[in-house]
């Protein structure tokens, strides 16, 4: 995948997550995701995109990383998952999804769908065939987490 198609979702975490929370994510090394990396995701939140480009977004969690993001947003400690949780987080997956949108200059636009959250931990995301999944771990003072993206762009 082209740092042109990924760029734009890992700029688009660090300006959410300052915007909203007031952290500075710390960004680790990208690489192709592969079953090492679904251990100590217990929440993810994806939304498709479709258009001209065409994949997944996902935004995974670890259960204690996405309350203190909830704890955070609302101003109310969280201890556990709810739909309060659910909801926030899959938030955080189309405001990234929709600022990530708004960087990509195609036409027609990307259109992106609704977000889906995903729970447990016996889980992995895997994309459609010839396409990959690209991990960007995160880490920041709310806990680590990862961004992963597949995103073909269509000629």
């Amino acid at each position: 995948m082209k740092a042109e198609y990924i760029n734009p979702f890992i700029e688009s975490v660090d300006n959410v997550f300052q915007t909203m929370l007031g952290v500075i994510p710390k960004r680790g090394a990208p690489h192709i995701a592969g079953a090492d990396d679904q251990a100590g995701r217990d929440i993810s939140a994806l939304i498709g995109l479709s258009g001209k480009a065409r994949g997944m977004v996902a935004l995974c969690f670890p259960t204690k990383t996405a309350l203190s993001v909830i704890t955070r947003l609302f101003g109310d400690e969280t201890t556990s998952i709810d739909q309060t949780v659910i909801d926030g987080i899959s938030e955080f997956v189309n405001m990234v999804a929709g600022s990530a949108k708004a960087k990509f200059n195609t036409d027609p636009p990307i259109d992106i769908g609704l977000p889906m959250v995903v729970r447990g931990s016996n889980y992995r995301l895997e994309p459609p065939s010839r396409a990959v999944w690209l991990s960007v771990p995160f880490e920041s003072e709310l806990g680590p987490f990862v961004l992963e993206v597949s995103v073909q762009i269509q000629s």
